[in-house]
């Protein structure tokens, strides 16, 4: 399933940078929070026992 482009990365603000995404200077406030909020997700850890970041507990009941 393809990913879904970011609205962000579609700004003339936007910096496509390998490992280096950034906003050009006088980049709209929200676009700055939404490319930092964006980022802060590509960090969140998978790890055993979770989907995306939620802890799935197989012997629930409900």
């Amino acid at each position: 399933m393809p990913r879904i482009r970011p609205e962000f990365t579609k700004s003339p603000y936007f910096v496509d940078e390998p490992g280096n995404w950034h906003l050009k200077d006088g980049a709209p406030k929200q676009m700055q929070i939404e490319l930092e909020n964006y980022l802060q997700s590509l960090e969140d850890l998978n790890e055993e026992g979770t989907i995306n970041g939620n802890q799935i507990d197989i012997y629930s009941t409900h």
